[in-house]
Order: C-alpha cells, then structure tokens, then sequence
C-alpha cells in the first residue's frame, strides 16, 4: 500500500496484524459509493491513500457533507455501535487504495478484539468532536475560514498537497453558495496561500492557511493527536499531517 492507515497503525502488533489478515488491498475509484442511506453496509474500510465524502440529503435537499474519512480513520464505525445500517451516504471523493474488510468478519473481529474496541472507541469520540465542530462552524464561521478548514481537513486525510476539485462541487459539499467559494478562493490564491486552475486546488503555504482556518481546526487537530496518536516524530524528523 502507497500508505499508511493511522487507525490500523496505532493497534499493538497482534491485534493489527490479525486485522489486516482478513482485510484485502483495493483501489477505490472517484466518485464511487461506497454506502447508500438506511442501507447495511457490506464492507468496512480504512483507506490509505483516498478519501471518502460522508453526505446527507433528504427528498427536497441536495447533498450535503457532514464528515470526510481518509488515512486518519475508518468508514464503517456504526458496527462498533451495534448497527448494519448507516443513516447517511458514502462516495469516493478522491481516488486511491484502501484496505477493505466485509462487515461480517469484522464485527467478528471486534467483539474478539478489546484493543480494536478501544481504538474505534476513541475515534468515535474524535468524530462526535468533529460533528460538534461543524455545527458550530456553520453557524457562527465565515466562509473563508470554513473554506480553509475543508482544504486542511483533506489534504490531512490525503497527505497530499493537490486535490482535484471545482468550485461547484466544494460549494456543494459545503452547503454554500459557488460564489462565495470563488471569492474565497481568489483570496487565498492573490496572497500566494493555494493556487488553482482547471479544477486542480493545489496549497502552497499550510502555515498560512492553518492561520486563516477557524478555531475547529486546531480543537479537532488536538482531540486526534491526543486520542488517537501513539507516536510521536522524533526531533528533526518532518511532522507528518493529522487530522
């Protein structure tokens, strides 16, 4: 695999590698579902060099983006809960490898595994953390700083710097209108901070644009490293990204 899935590296040995035994390498493909709404999901996964857009919608609303997973965690939690269905859709929103389990033998591995419960266990709590930051963020964040948060949020879970994305779609996905996007974005790309062209978003200075995010940012950044991290970079060593 072209990398790493930090909730699967974090487990001790045994427990990890009895994982990955009854997981199979995949290559998720764009735009790809992985789940439907109110629908039993048939695979878990942890991706490793894709990420996957977590949307809501009802009859008279479109699709809205309530949570993205990527090398930072898993998609499938809801069987930690006790759960087949899950109430919200699941669809590739960059294209990459994952490592891919089939719901059964998972659960079955779960209830085996008091290490794997504890580390979906802290990663749940991650998440609800996240789903209060949203709220928040959408009520009292302006867009630029929203916007700012989103790029971070991805490129965390890509572990690149470029994604391929329009303006139309991170409205979508955002719930805002395109035009505010493109203003932001235009910002942020006359002060040298992203640069885009042609539907390719590509960060030039995530110092900078950390500095124009909004508070969630660093509180979700935080609650990760503190639940979920289990090694720390040596000094001298590049700070790998976190969500």
């Amino acid at each position: 695999m072209p990398f790493a899935n930090n909730l699967i590296d974090t487990l001790p040995r045994t427990a990890r590698n009895r994982l990955l035994a009854i997981c199979e390498p995949v290559e998720l493909l764009l735009d790809e579902a992985l789940s439907a709404n109110n629908t039993p999901i048939r695979h878990v996964y942890f991706p490793t060099g894709s990420i996957v857009s977590i949307t809501t919608s009802s009859k008279d609303t479109p699709a809205f983006e309530v949570g993205m997973v990527g090398s930072e965690g898993m998609l499938g939690t809801q069987i930690g809960l006790g759960s087949s269905n899950y109430p919200l859709s699941a669809r590739v929103r960059g294209s990459g490898s994952a490592w891919r389990v089939a719901a059964a033998p998972f659960a079955k591995e779960l209830l085996r595994s008091t290490d794997l419960q504890k580390s979906l266990n802290r990663y749940l709590h991650v998440i609800i953390i996240q789903l209060t930051s949203d709220a928040r963020c959408l009520r009292f964040h302006q867009i630029h700083q929203r916007l700012a948060r989103w790029l971070l949020m991805t490129q965390d879970r890509t572990r690149k710097n470029s994604l391929n994305a329009t303006h139309a779609l991170i409205a979508s996905l955002m719930g805002v209108r395109r035009v505010g996007i493109t203003k932001a974005a235009g910002e942020l790309q006359r002060r040298g901070i992203i640069h885009y062209v042609r539907g390719e978003l590509t960060i030039l200075d995530r110092r900078a644009l950390e500095a124009e995010a909004c508070s969630c940012y660093a509180l979700e950044r935080k609650t990760y490293e503190t639940m979920l991290t289990s090694k720390r970079p040596r000094a001298g060593q590049e700070r790998k990204f976190l969500p």
